[in-house]
């Protein structure tokens, strides 16, 4: 059986942050309100995945590791500006590389936000189990670990993730689960199975490890679209929310930042969302006050995974 190849991204489009290559208007994403804050605190990984869109891996330092009182200016701006974010998110890379991560989390937890790590739950976390385990024991519920396992089968998550990766994740699930930590899954959409079939085959493989994950639960199991940002899609325009019934507050941009410091930046800055880290179009400020103006979707990120994909990195 063929297998189709996907058209490659025309390259007049993604060019103009206002006028698509049709000439119709770009949808814009007005800041509604900055409930989430992420922080990249770097990307190095222990890891390099095969399709990792912020091409992570041990040798990739494009995004320095951030510091505890980097990370405090903006707890502090927070605060001081009465903005409404509660979560804040860690990313990266490899968030458990950082060794600064535990002091980051207690200085989010400690005045009263929430907080959420997105790790591979291997050796870089286990390596700070006593930290984690102390912040568990004071915080609680309001700390929450998402671990990523791109498949449900060893077989497509190593394909994706390396040899021997299957294993020492799953145990680091296991552990978080066993020490009373929330436990949240991160897998993708990769295998060109459809969703429901995706969502059985880890109800299946939570049930045979005993994990108390509702594996038909959006937030507890997130399934993220794959991402090719040499794939062809449609440009947003404005008339697409009314074509699509979605509305711009539902996408990632009207809800969220991440900060990031890049190799060699004296001080870090603030960027759009998750996805595009790099892309200095989608650098919006220094500050939070700085990034609150509006995001033109233009990059093919902003289509497949946001608008078409209806994915969010946030909790709900």
């Amino acid at each position: 059986m063929d297998v189709a190849v996907p058209a490659p991204l025309d390259p007049a489009k993604f060019r103009d942050p206002v006028i698509t290559a049709k000439g119709d208007t770009r949808a814009t994403v007005a800041l509604k309100s900055l409930d989430t804050l992420w922080f990249n605190t770097g990307t190095l990984c222990n890891l390099t995945c095969h399709n990792c869109y912020i091409e992570s891996s041990p040798r990739n330092d494009r995004l320095a590791y951030l510091s505890l009182a980097e990370v405090v200016v903006y707890l502090d701006e927070i605060i001081a500006s009465h903005l409404p974010t509660r979560l804040i998110g860690f990313t990266g890379g490899e968030p458990c590389m950082n060794r600064e991560l535990p002091d980051m989390l207690e200085a989010v937890l400690s005045r009263g936000l929430d907080a959420i790590v997105l790790t591979n739950a291997m050796k870089p976390m286990r390596k700070m189990a006593d930290r984690l385990l102390a912040l568990n024991e004071r915080h609680g519920a309001r700390l929450t670990v998402r671990v990523s396992i791109d498949h449900y089968t060893a077989e497509i998550h190593e394909k994706e993730r390396g040899r021997r990766s299957w294993r020492p994740t799953v145990e680091g699930l296991l552990w978080l689960l066993r020490n009373g930590f929330t436990v949240h899954v991160a897998g993708r959409l990769l295998s060109g199975e459809p969703e429901d079939v995706v969502r059985r085959g880890f109800a299946q493989l939570f049930a045979e490890l005993n994990v108390p994950i509702d594996a038909n639960d959006p937030v507890r199991l997130m399934l993220f679209p794959e991402m090719d940002a040499t794939r062809d899609v449609p440009e947003i325009t404005t008339s697409c929310w009314g074509i699509l019934h979605r509305a711009p507050d539902s996408v990632m941009c009207a809800s969220a930042r991440m900060v990031v410091k890049r190799k060699g930046a004296a001080s870090p800055a603030v960027v759009a969302c998750t996805l595009l880290p790099y892309d200095p179009q989608f650098e919006l400020g220094r500050t939070l006050a700085e990034a609150s103006g509006t995001v033109a979707l233009n990059h093919p990120y902003c289509a497949s995974f946001c608008v078409l994909g209806g994915a969010s990195c946030s909790r709900g």
